[in-house]
């Protein structure tokens, strides 16, 4: 097997196993007002955004989508918010190697710009009205908490050594 089609294939693994922690955890919730906060999904997007970068990111966003959807655990909105987040924190993760763009990647990416691509999917797709940005304090909240479960768990990973480690692993340098 090639060298390339190994490290490859290990992020598709890992891209898997991170859809599946966030697709069975996708019942926990943190009820924040009016809304819920479901902060697992914000978490895996910033493990997948140091981990597996920018595409294997956004894919594991698109499928927990999908099946989320599909098992009717999830709603359409998921798409554009969790997929935009994962894609912008893997982006800056990758262009900048800090964590703090990660994080900012992830609630910028979900919260706004994921909460405004909310209205036309509501609009046109559930046939819901909506302002514009309707979705934007609930999808901020949300990321916001787990993004914050990232930090914490990163700052631990980062002292503990055990990030450069898994870092290696993944592309192949251990």
């Amino acid at each position: 097997m090639k060298t390339e089609n190994k490290f490859e294939s290990k992020k598709l693994v890992i891209s898997a196993m991170l859809v599946a922690l966030a697709v069975s955890l996708s019942s926990f919730s943190i009820p924040i007002g009016a809304s819920k906060c479901f902060p697992i999904q914000h978490l895996v997007n910033v493990i997948a955004a140091v981990f597996l970068g920018p595409v294997y990111g956004t894919g594991a966003a698109f499928c927990t989508s999908l099946i989320r959807n599909l098992l009717g655990t999830g709603s359409l909105l998921a798409f554009p918010g969790s997929m935009v987040g994962a894609f912008l924190a893997g982006y800056l993760y990758r262009h900048t190697g800090k964590l703090f763009a990660a994080y900012a990647g992830e609630v910028v990416g979900t919260g706004i710009l994921g909460g405004i691509l909310c209205y036309p999917v509501a609009t046109m797709l559930m046939g819901k009205e909506a302002a514009v940005f309707a979705y934007v304090v609930p999808f901020l909240l949300s990321t916001g908490c787990g993004t914050v479960m990232a930090a914490i768990l990163f700052g631990v990973m980062e002292r503990s050594g055990v990030i450069h480690v898994l870092q290696n692993i993944v592309h192949g340098k251990g």
